[in-house]
């Protein structure tokens, strides 16, 4: 039981820095986990480097100086002698140091600047051998030191550690060779070697990742095994017919995970699976022919979009699809005028309406369905749980298909999406051409001019895209207003424009699309509201503004919306920044048109952030795990958590399975 800041007593201006640093108890504090070390050792002096840091004591053989200079500030020389050596010390900014008196014995830490002559960083009385050894550095909050975290940490640490919890059973410590958890936190922070901070690093995240998969298997369970539903009848066969008879094959990956739905929902278990691919893959013909079992079988399908703009392009599509079948289909959302949306409301209410594409108005209390069956989740993870129960709430423990398009290796999505089932489609629908990108070191189109020509010429489409919408002094970026206006100018006579951004009303939006889609307009300005999902076949070619501002995932998508059809798709990144990183970073764009090696990269450079956070409301969070370098650990600890719940009888388990389901009762009981 971990104990509260009033219980470690301490003072109350440290308790308010504690709070703002979101460290409310014994266990927060104890796993406040430091920045980096300072390792620090003597090292004899013909090893020295100049310019590394240096540690020594010695005694001071002539009187401190010190003197102004320029902005005020101040320097102190003072001789030390070191055994046979002596060495002259500067120090700036610390004129107190003229009181050093010859004969005093001080430990300077500085930078070696050769020829004997030594920067000091700070000097003090203690003995030199108290002072070697491996420090941590602590991340702060304004008000606090390194000095007071080291010493609220050692003053935790005492007080707590009769209170510290073994939560990794017994034989899987032995078997991983692990650090008991006491032995494990004072290694994190009083370590006397580097090899100390490895193990318990190593430790730690073991114990993060093992409570991780216990939670997310334990919600799996409860929706998998102690709920159920009354299996879906439908013919398997006319859906496969359906598939059958496109106008194109569909991949061995998507017939895959469409047989895999079908069994879901054909089973006594609510389905709750993630199918996740490329751009372009073909999820949402997966997900179509989903909706397609799921009328069969006598209920109302729905599917969700992060805009409307998307939720009317997929009604469009399922129209299209399903021409011919007597299955009626609608839109749900906000902008509908009142009467139209009425007259939805009551189909969707006496079950007339089979399918309704819509976006958040698909939560509002006053939607009703007949008899709703299956919920399919575009970009799911722009939705939170939250909002995805009040959906579920809306029939009788209904079918999740949840689809995304940031596609990431298996392992990893059984970390993220360990309560879900997964369907991968890894193959890509045939003569599809990857996409040819180049990265423009300019903030303008001068260089790529006669390319964006040319396609015009040839009948093709262009996106153009800003991080802006309008001129703002805080933002040095290219904004839509802007372009579309000196675009428009430059363009003229050669090509129409059409401009769309998040600040128009839905029926602006959906014009400037329909007119994009029609080719009355050649070229779209617009922001990112066209990142996801928006399909125009004709489209050619893709040009970003300041692409050094976007993430790799979020270029690689709006990359994926040019080369739909049979044109071959350009992708041109234009950036006036001159960071390496930022340079290094598009130009992993140039080399892989791989939506999982550039999803990888992402997470390795920006981290999971709100991919994780809004998946996994409630679920313990990860302080020391790495969820890209930690692959090992990870795989390891999702194992044992099966193993540990397959056998929940076994008393070395119990205190483990105890705490984990009084902690997250309500993540756990998320389904129920």
């Amino acid at each position: 039981m971990a104990l509260t800041l009033k219980q470690l007593k301490m003072t109350p201006k440290r308790t308010e820095l504690l709070e703002k640093m979101g460290l409310t108890d014994s266990d927060a504090i104890l796993m406040c986990v430091p920045l980096r070390y300072q390792s620090r050792e003597v090292i004899p002096y013909d090893q020295w480097q100049v310019k590394s840091e240096v540690i020594l004591e010695g005694q001071i053989v002539r009187p401190a100086r010190t003197m102004r200079v320029r902005g005020g500030k101040t320097m102190t020389k003072f001789q030390l002698e070191n055994d046979d050596d002596c060495f002259e010390i500067t120090i700036f900014n610390r004129p107190w140091a003229s009181n050093l008196t010859v004969g005093q014995r001080v430990t300077v830490i500085g930078y070696y600047q050769g020829g004997n002559k030594i920067t000091a960083t700070t000097y003090n009385s203690q003995p030199l051998q108290e002072q070697l050894g491996v420090t941590p550095v602590y991340p702060l909050k304004e008000g606090m030191t390194q000095k007071m975290m080291q010493e609220i940490i050692k003053k935790t640490f005492i007080t707590a550690q009769s209170h510290i919890e073994e939560l990794v059973p017994p034989s899987l410590q032995t078997q991983y060779r692990l650090l008991p958890k006491k032995t494990a936190l004072r290694c994190l922070h009083f370590p006397r070697s580097m090899d100390e901070v490895y193990q318990a690093t190593r430790t730690l995240k073991y114990e993060e990742f093992l409570k991780f998969h216990l939670v997310l298997e334990m919600i799996h369970r409860q929706q998998t095994e102690t709920v159920t539903k009354k299996a879906k009848q439908f013919d398997a066969e006319q859906v496969y017919a359906l598939a059958n008879h496109l106008s194109f094959a569909m991949t061995p990956d998507q017939f895959k995970a469409v047989r895999d739905i079908l069994a879901d929902m054909g089973s006594d278990k609510i389905m709750y699976r993630l199918i996740q691919g490329d751009v372009g893959c073909g999820k949402t013909l997966v997900a179509s022919l989903a909706l397609y079992a799921c009328v069969l079988s006598g209920h109302q399908g729905a599917i969700m979009a992060p805009t409307e703009i998307l939720a009317r392009q997929h009604a469009v599509s399922l129209k299209k699809l399903f021409a011919g079948l007597p299955i009626k289909i609608d839109v749900l959302c906000s902008s509908l005028p009142s009467a139209k949306k009425k007259e939805v409301l009551q189909a969707m209410k006496d079950g007339t309406l089979n399918l309704v594409a819509g976006t958040h108005a698909l939560f509002q209390k006053e939607v009703e369905f007949a008899k709703l069956g299956l919920v399919v989740a575009d970009e799911q993870h722009r939705f939170g749980v939250e909002q995805r129960r009040a959906l579920k709430e809306k029939g009788e423990k209904v079918d999740f298909l949840l689809m995304s398009a940031t596609p990431i290796p298996r392992t990893l999505a059984a970390t993220l999406y360990g309560d879900m089932d997964i369907s991968t489609i890894m193959t890509m629908p045939p003569g599809r051409k990857p996409i040819q990108t180049r990265l423009v070191e300019e903030n303008s189109l001068r260089t790529i001019m006669p390319q964006l020509l040319d396609q015009l010429e040839q009948g093709g489409q262009i996106y153009i895209v800003c991080s802006a919408i309008e001129e703002n002094e805080n933002f040095d970026g290219r904004n839509v207003l802007d372009i579309f206006e000196s675009l428009s100018e430059a363009f003229s006579g050669k090509a129409k424009l059409g401009l769309m951004h998040g600040r128009m009303s839905s029926e602006e939006k959906e014009r400037a699309m329909h007119d994009f889609e029609a080719n009355t307009t050649q070229i779209l300005v617009s922001t990112t509201v066209i990142e996801v999902g928006v399909n125009v076949v004709n489209a050619c070619c893709m040009v970003i503004y300041d692409a050094h501002r976007f993430g790799l995932s979020q270029l690689h998508q709006l990359r994926g919306r040019v080369g739909r059809g049979r044109r071959q798709g350009y992708c041109f990144l234009l950036t006036a920044s001159k960071d390496p990183e930022s340079l290094a970073r598009l130009k992993i764009m140039e080399q892989t048109t791989d939506g999982f090696e550039i999803a990888m990269k992402d997470l390795e450079q920006r981290g999971p952030g709100e991919l994780l956070g809004t998946r996994q409301s409630g679920v313990p969070g990860l302080i020391l795990g790495d969820l890209v370098a930690d692959t090992k650990i990870i795989q390891t600890a999702r194992q044992d958590a099966v193993r540990i719940l397959n056998d929940p009888d076994n008393v070395e388990f119990q205190p483990l399975l105890t705490k984990i389901r009084k902690e997250n009762e309500s993540a756990i009981s998320y389904m129920d």
